[in-house]
């Protein structure tokens, strides 16, 4: 793909303040759920976080994609794992999620060599 990791991720880390100051209300309930869904439970974070990536890719989200790639991969996943959920995700969403695994290697390349 010929999207930049890197551009895609600070894109979206630039604009976070724009989206909390323009809808505070709402975005103070959203980090709430987020600390609710992925804070300690019965799964781990390494499966939360794969689980999160396989409904990115079903959803085609480019940023997701991003930044639970990384997050994956600080949890502890490997890149067998992380490319063994990818399959999870085809399975559910086909063609358009194989699509999007391409992003998927585009970023673990990324994150490996150490530009991301």
């Amino acid at each position: 793909m010929s999207k930049s990791v890197r551009a895609l991720v600070d894109q979206f880390k630039n604009r976070q303040k724009d989206i909390r100051d323009a809808m505070p209300e709402l975005m103070k309930h959203f980090a709430g759920t987020m600390q609710v869904a992925f804070g300690d439970g019965v799964l781990d974070a390494k499966t939360k976080e794969l689980a999160t990536l396989a409904i990115s890719i079903a959803v085609r989200c480019d940023y997701c994609i991003a930044l639970h790639v990384a997050n994956c991969l600080k949890a502890g996943a490997t890149r067998e794992e992380i490319m063994e959920i990818c399959g999870v995700a085809i399975a559910m969403g086909g063609g358009p999620s194989y699509t999007y695994t391409a992003f998927v290697l585009d970023c673990l390349d990324t994150i490996e060599e150490g530009k991301a």
